[in-house]
């Protein structure tokens, strides 16, 4: 059976929440927002790269300093280009959470042939954070993906800049979970 709720964005809060969860318990959710402005879906994955091209390396080793200039700028974009930029990182870390990626930390004798889930999380934020080119010869070249860099500063731009700009805290809703392990398909390849 399905049930079709139609609610103005600006009425729905916790409690409504809260209800949806009490009144439609284990029920798939879709959420579809209608009538905003097309500039609220402007916001690309060249604007994305572009973005990404705003950290600021001088600032090393103090990565609240790297981060600053990209989440003032995103501050400064509507609220959903903040929510696509979440969306678009998830996708991209996503995609780098594959056995093949991580492989370079399970036949790292230093590592002992274990995975810590946080290191190998942080070292695709840095492989994303060093841009597009970067991203991409890692994506298509599992071997070379880094075991010895980490920035895991990147997964709180979104919420930095939404915070920044609203005031409030930011629920992110991800089309892509990025935490290892989450890309079951790209987790089923155990050779090469």
């Amino acid at each position: 059976m399905e049930s079709i709720v139609n609610i103005n964005i600006d009425e729905i809060d916790a409690q409504f929440i809260e209800k949806l969860k009490r009144d439609f318990a284990h029920a798939d959710v879709e959420i579809r927002l209608q009538d905003y402005p097309d500039q609220y879906l402007s916001f690309t994955e060249t604007d994305f790269w572009s973005a990404i091209n705003l950290l600021n390396w001088s600032e090393v080793p103090n990565d609240e300093k790297v981060v600053r200039p990209l989440i003032d700028a995103l501050a400064e974009k509507p609220i959903p280009a903040i929510y696509r930029f979440s969306d678009i990182l998830a996708e991209k870390l996503w995609l780098l959470d594959t056995y093949r990626h991580a492989k370079v930390f399970l036949d790292n004798p230093d590592e002992g042939g274990v995975l810590s889930v946080d290191d190998f999380l942080y070292a695709r934020c840095a492989v994303v954070a060093n841009g597009q080119t970067y991203y991409e010869k890692i994506l298509e070249n599992p071997q070379l993906m880094p075991s010895d860099s980490g920035f895991e500063a990147l997964l709180y731009v979104a919420l930095s800049a939404y915070k920044l700009k609203t005031g409030k805290n930011f629920t992110p809703f991800y089309a892509f979970n990025y935490e290892t392990y989450s890309n079951k398909k790209g987790w089923q390849i155990q050779d090469g």
